[in-house]
């Protein structure tokens, strides 16, 4: 499973002012490698330098961060860093929910013009679930024409609406205007040849976002983490519906739409974000450990000396170290992660050569014994097959019984989880609803077919308590069916249409068609 993109900003400051004379461009890649596990396909930059004939200047590429910025290189990060030179930055990190994998696609986009507040750039982190709607829309209309098949290109162009005529408008009609317009997640950094730098996050408040200020500079992140990596002591949530601006005048925080709902991602405590983040206030860490007390909490299995509690690495490691503690049974790394095999040396290989190059089995850890596999999720099962039987054939363990610290994902997702079709959960291969548990029976078929001694996942209701805030301030729709905006219903609507037809589609939200009738 993976997330669609982080984002970040920086503005030097003075006096609580923009000072043009400071270069803070560097400062990107440091806030873009906190978030590095949301987004390995490209990364980029945009910095404002008004002493720059071009203003605005771009710089991004397929890869890491440290791939895209050549930071392993010196002379060649220097080369990219001294086009880069500004008092303002917007960064970006990609990985595709929409729209190919190819530099065209890599984020920020730049849309120059000769007018300077018309001339912008932005990177966004979240997807629109109207995204079809839009493109045929636009397409309809004289004079259009698309490019990419991306929802960051729609987004562009309506930008670019907004921002048409003789007078600049404010920047609270504007993104009033777009919250009327959008159906979906998306929080937002954009930066102006005007100077105007914009951080801005949904009235739904789907993906995290945070900033933090002191007397030499103004920085915003998808993690928390990040900013605190960066030195900042005080860090705040953009609530929903807020935006941050940071220009000449200063800096100021508005409201540009009343939230609707507040409908956080509850993945992004359980697996996406950095562990060491918080959002909303609420610590992705202590999260994790709660999921893994709840877990122990439901452990059936009789101790003895050969039980272990092993964690799938990285995102597990939290809940697999509570739940060891509190059934007082030792937790044991006995699969290791190669954090250096990168995505360009697997590709093309098969899904079990993938399996083997990313993880290593400790023999001399799992022999014999009778391991408690701890995973986050399980979205399609093809991964999971492969490392369980990687695990059996290299570990060779007495038994593995898998536990898996999220409920079964039974709904496709339309805001930024690449999961958009329902033919693809392994859940709902078994199960077409979930009140509360899966029946054990059948998830002892489930488990055979992962080639697990037992399975067991996290009840639906223990996911807000485990968080820690109320469950109608969550997006779990991926586990209810029950989508937060309109357009959410009406893709969900079409997924289980095309599923129960048989039909193989595309991404869902890709579709612009109508509907199959049942």
């Amino acid at each position: 499973m993976h997330e669609a993109c982080g984002i970040a900003a920086v503005y030097a400051l003075k006096g609580g002012r923009p000072d043009y004379e400071q270069d803070v461009s560097e400062l990107i890649p440091r806030l873009l490698l906190d978030m590095q596990m949301r987004g390995e396909l490209s990364a980029g930059i945009t910095s404002y330098n008004p002493a720059r004939s071009h203003i605005l200047s771009t710089h991004k590429d397929l890869g890491t961060v440290n791939e895209a910025f050549r930071l392993g290189i010196p002379i060649k990060q220097k080369r990219i860093f001294s086009r880069l030179r500004g008092c303002a930055a917007i960064g970006h990190v990609r990985y595709a929910t929409c729209g190919a994998d190819d530099r065209s696609f890599a984020q920020p986009f730049e849309r120059p013009h000769g007018r300077t507040y018309k001339w912008f750039a932005f990177g966004f982190n979240g997807q629109l679930a109207n995204y079809g709607e839009l493109k045929e829309r636009i397409k309809r209309e004289k004079g259009y024409h698309i490019i990419l098949d991306t929802d960051t290109e729609i987004m562009m162009h309506y930008l670019a609406r907004e921002l048409a005529g003789e007078e600049k408008p404010s920047w609270t009609t504007v993104l009033r205007n777009l919250s009327r317009i959008f159906d979906g997640a998306y929080s937002l950094v954009l930066l102006n040849a005007d100077g105007d730098l914009i951080v801005a996050r949904d009235p739904f408040g789907f993906k995290p976002t945070s900033y933090a200020v002191n007397e030499h500079l103004f920085a915003a992140a998808s993690e928390s983490v990040a900013l605190a990596n960066l030195g900042f002591k005080e860090i705040f949530p953009l609530e929903p519906g807020h935006f941050v601006l940071v220009n000449k005048d200063g800096i100021s925080v508005k409201c540009f739409a009343r939230p609707f709902r507040k409908a956080a991602c509850f993945f992004e405590w359980i697996y996406f974000s950095n562990v060491g983040s918080s959002i909303d206030g609420i610590s992705v860490y202590l999260a994790r450990q709660r999921l893994g007390q709840i877990l122990a909490e439901l452990e059936t299995l009789p101790k003895d000396k050969d039980l272990i509690v092993v964690p799938v690495p990285d995102t597990a490691k939290a809940a697999a170290d509570a739940m060891g503690y509190h059934l007082g049974i030792p937790v044991r790394e006995g699969l290791l992660r190669n954090r250096y095999v990168g995505r360009t040396f697997i590709k093309g290989e098969n899904r079990g050569e993938s399996v083997a190059l990313k993880y290593t089995p400790v023999r001399e850890v799992l022999e014999g014994k009778k391991v408690i596999l701890v995973e986050d999720s399980i979205v399609r099962g093809t991964t999971l097959r492969y490392l369980i039987r990687h695990i059996r054939e290299r570990g060779r363990p007495k038994e593995i019984h898998l536990r898996v610290s999220s409920p079964p994902i039974m709904h496709p997702c339309f805001y930024g989880i690449d999961m958009s079709t329902v033919g693809e959960l392994f859940a709902r291969a078994h199960v077409s609803e979930l009140e509360e548990e899966i029946p054990e029976p059948i998830l002892r078929i489930m488990a055979r077919e992962l080639g697990a001694d037992s399975l067991r996942y996290l009840p639906l209701s223990k996911v807000a308590e485990a968080i820690g805030r109320p469950a109608n301030t969550l997006c779990m729709a991926c586990l209810t069916g029950k989508y937060p905006t309109p357009y959410g219903e009406k893709l969900s609507t079409y997924a289980e249409a095309a599923f129960r037809l048989g039909k193989t589609t595309r991404r869902t939200y890709e579709e612009t068609s109508t509907p199959p009738s049942v």
